[in-house]
């Protein structure tokens, strides 16, 4: 199996639902129970959740990422290490470490279940 496709399909998912300000498509990225910890305190359970914290971010928000480790660590579970970094519409960038758990569907497709982000302050 293509890790690396595998994780890069769901991430440019994820990023083009970010580039556009579609929190929809953001959280189709996900499981129905993900666990979610954004760059605000907090967490949540569940698309909800990714969708409401993405509605808040302003449009014109975008990111990049950089896949710099997967680990497969079952049959039907990922790993992976990512570095993201969100431009805001004023050009002001924001770097992460970012770390995601994908489990594969029954029909198939891969999809976030697992994701924690962390601020590099420099």
């Amino acid at each position: 199996m293509d890790y690396q496709a595998v994780i890069t399909r769901v991430l440019d998912a994820w990023k083009d639902g970010v580039d556009s300000h579609r929190p929809d498509r953001v959280a189709s990225s996900f499981t129905e129970d993900a666990l979610f910890q954004g760059a605000h305190p907090g967490y949540s359970l569940g698309r909800k959740g990714v969708e409401e914290y993405y509605a808040e971010q302003p449009v014109g928000l975008t990111v990049r990422y950089e896949i710099r480790e997967i680990r497969p660590l079952a049959q039907d579970v990922l790993s992976a290490y990512v570095d993201p970094v969100f431009t805001r519409p004023d050009g002001t960038e924001l770097r992460f470490h970012l770390t995601v758990i994908l489990l594969q569907q029954a029909e198939g497709d891969w999809l976030i279940s697992h994701y924690h982000v962390s601020k590099i302050v420099e």
